[in-house]
C-alpha cells in the first residue's frame, strides 16, 4: 500500500471498532442482544423485537424464507412462530443485518448507491443459496443444514466491502479536499480479508459466523457435511467472489 492508503486504512479500520458509529440506531439491537445473551424467556425477546413493527416484520419475512426454500415444511404465521424456530443466533444476525441496511440507506451518494449494489448481490447470493438447497431437497437428499444460517450467513458474505465503503463514506464527510473513490477499491481489492474478519470481531458477531465466513471464502477448510459455509462457497465459487479462489 501507499502511505495514503496505509493512513485511509487504519483510519476506516478505527471506525470500524465503533459499533455505534457503524449501526447507528441502538434502542432496540442493544437491549435485544443483552436479552440473547442472557437467554431471557422468549416472551421477552418477542416483546423486545415487537418494540420495532419494521423489525419484526422482517424476522417473518426472513423466517419464511427457508420454508420457501423446501426445508421448513412449516409456515410461520406470527412474529412468535417465527423467532422460535430461528433460534438465538439467527435473531440476532437478522436484526443486525436489518439495523446496518437501515444505516446504509441514510448514506450520501455515491456511497449509498455503491454500498447498495453490494446489498442487491448479498441478496442474489442468499436466493442462489437457498435455490441450491431447494435442488437437493427435490432430488431426495437429506437435508440437515440449517437453511436460517445459511441464509444469515450470504447477508455476510461481502461484509468486508459493505463495511468498508461505509466507513470510507464517513471519513470523506470531513476530508478536505475529498479523497478519491480509487482509494477505497484499492483497500478493499488488497485488504478484504483483515477487513472483514476485524468487522466481524469489532462489531460483536458471532464466533460462528465468522468461522463460516472463513469457510466459504475458502480460507478455512471444515469436515461438517452441514456447513451452511459449503453451501455458500459453492455460490461464490460460480460468481468468481472467493477471496481464496478454488
Amino acid at each position: 500500500m501507499t502511505s495514503l492508503e496505509r493512513e485511509v486504512f487504519d483510519q476506516v479500520r478505527a471506525i470500524i471498532s465503533n459499533e455505534e458509529q457503524v449501526l447507528g440506531r441502538r434502542d432496540i439491537l442493544t437491549p435485544l442482544k443483552k436479552a440473547l445473551i442472557n437467554e431471557a424467556d422468549i416472551r421477552v425477546v418477542i416483546d423486545t423485537v415487537s418494540a420495532d413493527p419494521a423489525l419484526a416484520a422482517h424476522l417473518l419475512i426472513r423466517a419464511n424464507s427457508a420454508q420457501a426454500a423446501g426445508a421448513v415444511q412449516s409456515k410461520n404465521r406470527s412474529v412468535k412462530d417465527a423467532l422460535i424456530r430461528l433460534g438465538q443466533v439467527n435473531i440476532y444476525r437478522y436484526a443486525f443485518a436489518f439495523y446496518l441496511k437501515e444505516r446504509l440507506d441514510a448514506l450520501v451518494e455515491p456511497y449509498r448507491k455503491l454500498v447498495h449494489g453490494y446489498w442487491q448481490l448479498t441478496e442474489d447470493i442468499a436466493s442462489s443459496a437457498l435455490e441450491l438447497i431447494k435442488q437437493d431437497v427435490d432430488a431426495g437428499k437429506q437435508v440437515n443444514i440449517d437453511v436460517d444460517e445459511v441464509q444469515t450467513l450470504a447477508l455476510f458474505s461481502v461484509f468486508g466491502q459493505v463495511i468498508t465503503l461505509t466507513a470510507f463514506a464517513y471519513l470523506n464527510a470531513n476530508a478536505e479536499p475529498p479523497l478519491s473513490l480509487r482509494i477505497v477499491k484499492s483497500i478493499i481489492d488488497k485488504q478484504q480479508k483483515s477487513l472483514s474478519l476485524d468487522a466481524f470481531e469489532n462489531l460483536g458477531l458471532d464466533d460462528d459466523l465468522r468461522q463460516e465466513f472463513m469457510v466459504a471464502h475458502n480460507l478455512a477448510q471444515t469436515t461438517n457435511p452441514n456447513s451452511a459455509g459449503l453451501v455458500l462457497r459453492r455460490v461464490l465459487a460460480k460468481r468468481q467472489l472467493l477471496i481464496n479462489p478454488l
